[in-house]
Parts: structure tokens; C-alpha cells; sequence
């Protein structure tokens, strides 16, 4: 397959790095957006910021071409994957008009100040496309190490799910086909958010009773939202459901998880974001899963503590504390 990874950050390059060593000798190519880090691509043979030490095999074309032309010129790639962060989807979908092979992103969360998962953006901005989304229980840097990792190949179109099982599963990487991207979606920006709130449990020292709790009530939070949105049930106790929330809230990797550690710490947020250097999506997505949440009359009391936290409006010890003091009510209530 003759793969395009528009995206030089973790993701995009762990998963050239996948496509390059796939056994049917696929041809990739990694597109950074600006110019100076694909300079520093090709001279290093590694993402000195994002995977240090990690190296590039040569035959992992690198470009830096302004993206319309970029795609312009890749008429006869077979996939696409967009590797950029949850704010930067809407504009590439919207140059990729012309595109007809399968597309798909590896971001997850809700957009901020529309509160669209991904999906909703490609239907709105790019209804022409068939696209769809990779996620599941995964950081870049065990990927690109190639430690075994299962992700999820979500979409409405078979031939995107089957290109991207294509493009990905060999030894290392498995990749399951799943036609809920609705849930796969819910699970990936939900998780996050649940991501926060454990780190800060964690960093309370609230002991693993309490990261049990919280993790298990956190699904069940994620599953009310993800049915009301029409999301099978099922999907929440897999890879993108249970395997992805275990993973980012229990994970050292985690730069969500990590977020609620500083916080608890005594941290302004500011100050916690700006120490890790990378975008921690659950950071942005929290207030608009909330919104969605309210809109839809879903209960979601953790990720109303993690907004309000966020917020400054209470503190991380308040946080727990607001949890705690909810009434009773059934567990399947």
C-alpha cells in the first residue's frame, strides 16, 4: 500500500514507523507541517522532540510540501491518516475534498466549541469522504518500540476498516474492525477526562480503592453518554472502552493522568499543561463532553468535578470531596 501520515508529532510518526515495518512492505510517507522539523527528520532519522532515540528506517519518505499540494500529488495513495490533534482536524478535512482513497485520524475528544466527535466534523465539513478512525489502549512510544498493542479500526465503511487492518496489523499491532465509530469515539474522548480525574485521586494518595471506584464509575459515565448518542453497549467493555480508560488512567505514559497528578500536587493549570510539553487532549475536551452530556441529560458527575477543577472553582481535595458527598442511589441506576 502506498500510505500518507499527515502529522509529525508521537502519533503520526509511531505509526509510520508501524506502516514501514508492516510485512507487506507498504511505502509511507510522513508529512510534517512545517519545514525545519522535516529538515530535522531527514538528517536525524528520528523525531528528536516527540520519539528520541527512536529511528527512522530510510525508507520513510519525509515532506514538508504545503499540504494542498501535497495532496495534489498523492492521487494514487491508498490511505490517509491524519495524525494532527483534535484541533487541527476540521482544516485538514476541509483541503482533502478531492481525496477518494480511505481516510482516517488517529485524534480523540470533542471539538472544541462545537463539541463534534471527529466523525461530525468529516460529516459536516467533508461529507464526500470515506472515513473513519484508529484508536484503543495506546501510547506512540510503545508502538513505535514495537511492544504488542491492539488498536481499533472504527468506521461505517468496510473498505476503510479493511484498509486500515491492511495498513497496520502484522506482529506487533493488532488491529480489530468495529462499525461503532460513535462509541470508539465517546470511549477515546471520555477517557481522558476519567484520565485526569484518576491522576488526581493518585496524586491525593486516596488509595487503589478509590482508582478502583473511580475507574469503574468513570465507564459507567461513559457508557450513559455513549447510549444516548447511539452507541452499542458492547463497545464500552472493549479496547476502545475499558482497554483505553485502564490504560490512560492507570498508565505512566499518560500526559492526562499526569495533569491530574500536578494538580493534586498544587499546580495551577498553566503551570501543570505547560510542563508537559504535549497536548493533553483531556485538558481541552473536558468542558464540551460536559456540555454534551447536559444537552443530552446524562449524568456525568466526574467529569462535572474535573470541569469545575479545571475551572478553579474547586480544589483538587473539594473535587473529591463533591464525589463523595453525592447521595445514594443504584449501582445500574
Amino acid at each position: 500500500m502506498k500510505i500518507s501520515i499527515l502529522g509529525a508529532g508521537a502519533w503520526g510518526t509511531a505509526m509510520a514507523l508501524a506502516a514501514a515495518r508492516h510485512p507487506g512492505g507498504h511505502q509511507v510517507t510522513l508529512h510534517a507541517r512545517k519545514a525545519t522539523q522535516a529538515d530535522s527528520l531527514r538528517k536525524q532519522r528520528q523525531n528528536d522532540r516527540y520519539l528520541p532515540g527512536v529511528a527512522l528506517p530510510d525508507s520513510i519518505e519525509i515532506s514538508s510540501a504545503p499540504l494542498t499540494s501535497f495532496l495534489a500529488a498523492s492521487p494514487d495513495c491508498d490511505l490517509w491518516v491524519i495524525a494532527t490533534p483534535m484541533a487541527g482536524l476540521r482544516t485538514v478535512l476541509m483541503a482533502m475534498a478531492d481525496v477518494r482513497a480511505p481516510v482516517a485520524w488517529l485524534c480523540k475528544g470533542l471539538e472544541s466549541g462545537t463539541g463534534l466527535m471527529p466523525h461530525e466534523v468529516q460529516a459536516q465539513v467533508a461529507p464526500q469522504l470515506k472515513a473513519g478512525a484508529l484508536s484503543g489502549p495506546s501510547f506512540a512510544l510503545e508502538v513505535a518500540l514495537q511492544q504488542p498493542t491492539a488498536l481499533v479500526a472504527a468506521s461505517a465503511h468496510a473498505s476503510v476498516r479493511n484498509a486500515l487492518v491492511q495498513a497496520f496489523h502484522g506482529p506487533a499491532l493488532r488491529v480489530y474492525a468495529n462499525g461503532d465509530i460513535v462509541g470508539v469515539e465517546v470511549g477515546g474522548a471520555v477517557k481522558n477526562v476519567l484520565a485526569i480525574a484518576t491522576g488526581l485521586c493518585d496524586g491525593l494518595d486516596l488509595g487503589l480503592n478509590a482508582r478502583a471506584a473511580l475507574i469503574t464509575r468513570g465507564l459507567a459515565e461513559m457508557t450513559r453518554l455513549g447510549q444516548a448518542l447511539g452507541a452499542h453497549s458492547d463497545t464500552f467493555m472493549g479496547l476502545s472502552g475499558l482497554g483505553d480508560l485502564v490504560l490512560t488512567a492507570t498508565g505512566d505514559l499518560s500526559r492526562n493522568r499526569k495533569v491530574g497528578l500536578l494538580l493534586a500536587q498544587g499546580q495551577s493549570l498553566d503551570q501543570a499543561v505547560t510542563s508537559l510539553g504535549h497536548v493533553a487532549e483531556g485538558v481541552y475536551s473536558a468542558r464540551t463532553v460536559m456540555q454534551r452530556a447536559r444537552a443530552l441529560g446524562v449524568d456525568m458527575p466526574i467529569t462535572e468535578a474535573v470541569v469545575a477543577l479545571l475551572d478553579g472553582r474547586l480544589s483538587a481535595h473539594e473535587a473529591v470531596h463533591a464525589l463523595m458527598a453525592r447521595d445514594p442511589k443504584g449501582e445500574f441506576v
